[in-house]
Order: C-alpha cells, then sequence, then structure tokens
C-alpha cells in the first residue's frame, strides 16, 4: 500500500515538474517572438524582406535533410533470382540421380547446348499464328534452302530447320516454329521451350496487334532476348495507314523490359489481283504475282547478330540453363510424387495389417497415431520439410476429429465391399475396421503430400480440410481396395494358426 502511494506521488511530481517547464518553455518562446517582432517592425521593408530570404534559405537544407531521414521507405522490390549456372545444374543433376529422378531430358538438353555452342551457329525462332504466312516468310527470306526435320520431344509436332548464311557471312538456322494455338494451345509451352534455346526471336503477325498476340509478344518478350515483331502484308495498306498501326504497335509494346526490339513492317509475297485494260478498252481481271519485302527483316536480323555475339551467347546459355532447371524440377517433383504414393500405399496396407492383427480395434485413429506420425515425418523427409512437432499433433487432432464424424459411413461401405468377399465369418467386424484404417490412412497420406508438394509446408488446417475431401472421394472404390487386402490378410492368418 505505501509502495502504490509512493508511486503516485512520484508520478504527480513528475507531470508537474513537466508542465512548469512546458509553461516557461511557452513564455521564453512568446517572449522571443514579441522582442523580434519589435525589433524587425522598426527596420526598413528590404531589410526584412533579405532577413526572411536568409533565414528560409538557411532553414531549407535542414528541413530537406529531415525530410530524407523521417519519410517512410519504399517497399523493397525483391531481388530477380540469378539464373543458375552450369555447374549447379550438374551439381543438382547428381543429387536427383542419386534420388531417382528421371534426369535423362535434362542430360540431352545441356549436351544439345554445347553442340550449338561448338557449331557456333546462331538459332533463329520464327513465331506465329496459324496461317499468318510463317512459311511464305521462310521462302522469301531463303528461297533456295531445304528444311531438316526434327520432331518435338514428347509430341508429333515437327520443327522445320534452315540453314541460312547472311551477306555478312554470319551461318544461322531459322526455325520454324509450328503455328500457335494449334493442339488446343497444348504447344504453346513447347515454343516457348524453343525459344529459350534460340539468340533471336522473330513474331509474325498482321496488322495491328489482337489481345493474343499482344500477350504472346509480352510472354516471348519477357524471355530475355532479342525480339523483332515483323507486321506481314504491308501491301493493303498505304503508307499513312502503316506508319499508325507501327505507332500503335510500339505503344502497346512500351515498356516491355527488353534488350532489343523492333518492329519491322514486310510483305512475304504472293499473289494479287489486277484489272487490265487491253487496247479496245476491255477490263481484264488478272492474277500477278507480288514481290516479297523482307530486306528491312534480314537488316533487323544483321543489326541483332552485329550488335554482340558474346552477349547473344550469354543470353542463350541462360536461357537454356533455366529451361533445365525447369525441367529438373519437373522431374524432381515427379519422383517425389511417385515416391510419396509408394510411402502413402506401404503405410495403409500396415495399418490394415495392423488393425486385423489388433485384439481390440477400433475405429479411432488416435489407435494408431504412432504409425501416423511416422508416415507424415517421412513424407516431410521427402519432401525436405522440416515439421514441428506442434504442427503434427495438431493435424492429427484435426484428422482424428474429421475422421471420428465419417466412421460411420466408412463402416457401412466396407460392410457392403465385403460382401465380394464370402467366408470371413465373425472376423468382417475387425476387417471393417482395418478397412476403415486404410481409407483414412490413404487420404491422410495424400493430404500430407499435397500440402508439403504445393505449399512447401505443413498446414494443419488445409491439410486436414484436404483430408476430408480425400475420404469422400471414390469411397466404393477405397473400400474394395483395402477390404481386398484384409480378405487377403485374413485368409493367410487362417492358414498360419494351427
Amino acid at each position: 500500500m505505501m509502495i502504490s502511494r509512493f508511486i503516485r506521488y512520484f508520478l504527480f511530481l513528475a507531470l508537474a515538474l513537466l508542465a512548469l517547464v512546458l509553461l516557461l518553455f511557452g513564455l521564453f518562446f512568446v517572449d522571443t517572438a514579441l522582442s523580434l517582432y519589435q525589433r524587425l517592425h522598426s527596420l526598413p521593408g528590404w531589410m526584412v524582406i533579405a532577413i526572411a530570404s536568409f533565414i528560409f534559405l538557411l532553414t531549407l537544407p535542414v528541413g530537406w535533410l529531415l525530410y530524407r531521414l523521417l519519410r517512410p521507405s519504399p517497399p523493397s522490390e525483391p531481388a530477380a533470382e540469378a539464373p543458375p549456372n552450369r555447374e549447379q545444374l550438374e551439381e543438382r543433376l547428381e543429387q536427383a540421380r542419386q534420388a531417382g529422378a528421371e534426369t535423362e531430358a535434362i542430360e540431352r538438353e545441356l549436351a544439345q547446348l554445347q553442340q550449338r555452342k561448338a557449331a557456333g551457329t546462331l538459332y533463329v525462332a520464327l513465331f506465329g499464328e496459324v496461317s499468318s504466312g510463317k512459311s511464305s516468310l521462310v521462302r522469301a527470306l531463303l528461297p533456295s534452302s531445304e528444311a531438316t526435320v526434327g520432331v518435338v520431344g514428347g509430341t508429333t509436332r515437327e520443327l522445320h530447320h534452315y540453314a541460312w548464311h547472311s551477306p555478312a557471312g554470319d551461318q544461322l538456322i531459322l526455325v520454324d516454329m509450328p503455328g500457335l494455338q494449334e493442339a488446343g494451345g497444348d504447344l504453346d509451352a513447347l515454343a516457348i521451350d524453343e525459344a529459350l534455346r534460340s539468340h533471336l526471336v522473330i513474331y509474325l503477325c498482321e496488322g495491328d496487334l489482337t489481345r493474343t498476340q499482344f500477350q504472346e509478344i509480352r510472354t516471348l518478350g519477357e524471355l530475355n532476348k532479342p525480339l523483332i515483331v515483323a507486321i506481314n502484308k504491308i501491301d493493303r495498306f498505304a503508307a499513312k495507314d502503316l506508319e499508325q498501326i507501327r505507332q500503335r504497335v510500339a505503344e502497346r509494346l512500351e515498356g516491355l523490359n527488353h534488350l532489343h526490339l523492333q518492329i519491322v513492317p514486310l510483305t512475304t509475297g504472293g499473289r494479287r489481283e489486277v484489272i487490265v485494260i487491253d487496247p479496245d478498252g476491255n477490263e481484264q481481271r488478272e492474277m500477278r504475282p507480288l514481290p516479297p519485302q523482307v530486306d528491312g527483316l534480314r537488316e533487323a536480323i544483321q543489326r541483332v547478330v552485329d550488335s554482340d555475339p558474346e552477349v547473344l551467347e550469354q543470353l542463350r546459355d541462360s536461357a537454356v540453363f533455366v529451361l533445365a532447371a525447369r525441367q529438373l524440377d519437373r522431374a524432381i517433383s515427379e519422383q517425389r510424387r511417385k515416391r510419396a504414393e509408394e510411402i502413402v500405399d506401404s503405410y495403409s496396407k500396415k495399418a490394415v495389417i495392423g488393425a486385423i492383427a489388433a485384439v481390440a480395434p477400433g475405429s479411432d485413429l488416435i489407435i494408431q497415431g504412432a504409425l501416423a506420425t511416422l508416415m507424415v515425418r517421412e513424407l516431410c523427409k521427402l519432401y525436405e520439410v522440416p515439421v514441428r512437432q506442434v504442427d503434427l499433433d495438431r493435424f492429427l487432432q484435426l484428422v482424428q476429429s474429421k475422421a471420428r464424424s465419417a466412421t460411420a459411413l466408412i463402416l457401412a461401405i466396407a460392410g457392403n465391399a465385403f460382401k465380394a468377399f464370402p467366408g470371413t465369418g465373425t472376423l468382417v467386424g475387425g476387417a471393417m475396421h482395418a478397412v476403415a484404417y486404410g481409407i483414412i490412412f490413404d487420404a491422410l497420406g495424400k493430404s500430407v503430400s499435397a500440402s508439403l508438394e504445393s505449399r512447401g509446408e505443413l498446414r494443419p488446417q488445409q491439410a486436414a480440410t484436404q483430408f476430408k475431401e480425400l475420404m469422400s472421394e471414390n469411397l466404393d472404390v477405397s473400400a474394395k481396395r483395402f477390404a481386398r487386402l484384409a480378405f487377403e490378410e485374413i485368409k493367410r492368418a487362417g492358414r498360419r494358426s494351427p
């Protein structure tokens, strides 16, 4: 009581002292301001202005410095992840091989890169939608070249390669990509991969850009490759209209983060209908060949080639390493997914067998909590995700509560499943609980695997929600699968008993 009263007195005295200091400071400030006002009032006007200007100039840098020190700092943007180099890829490849991942495609990718580097050839990828004039452009650029055909890995789509020696003596390969938007758009990802393997990308379009074409060009531009947008069929437009189209395309592509972006008008040739008047004044319609106009594109390609061959090579190498890293990520994910399925299947079978062997089988997941804990920990180890015991305990508690609410339905479906296996006798009751365990463990493992794969960590609430959803999917099929396993285990147990 005495201490509390002392604290109150101390706070009262401190506040009174603070109020007195503020009062004295206010009086001093008012007195100084009045004294300064009286002195300035007695001075000539020009001198007052000069003093005010001097004070303003003196306080301006101080105010600017205070603003720089006190202003909130803008949110920092995350640093762009540097592309991997060959040494890093080789190290990851070795780790993936030891883990059992399929790495043949990545090894072929790196070997192909080495072959192209040794040949010293520049690759140019030609993009465009179906019927945009790509084939005509190839004939206009390379009238005497013959194509070599290569099939895109994993598809029946073909890539046509045309050898080309530029007037300056550079050796190039023009890769004619299949038309974009073919096969329901499945080809686009494969086309992007080929663009990553190339030094230069050409996108052929007609007239102004559609929304889809604009998005495709932006996607290609984000690959950090020199990009040429070639506007075909300029013979349809007057010079004024063509210039307006070029300006609109340039405006729509403004701000594209790109080292080299060129917009080139051209025509790939073809035939045009003309009206001919004979000497008698009769009109006749004739189809006459339209000469191609692609010199501007040749010059644009040569400008890119002459800009800095070493930089082009570095850009292509970095892009291929990014492509190989993506393929490696997919291979590792697929290997982990397969291994996760094996782990879940193994523990589901163990749960079924353990439930049959138990003297008093129950429908509560906590009975086999140790087995569930081992399965979750093994899945976390597979995905290289550390798991905290508190997250694991919370997840199993959530799963337990959700499993209890569905146990009656699972047991009923398990009973129906056992009708296909006559002769189980009085053991059906315990076997039904074994089937329930199998279904629960199967859903449990799949929900954990999905959380680890998509989120990179174990999220108890989200994983438990997905567990409940998975238990209700294909329940009849799962029940019959584990009922067959339980029936076979019962028969083996009967043969072992004397």
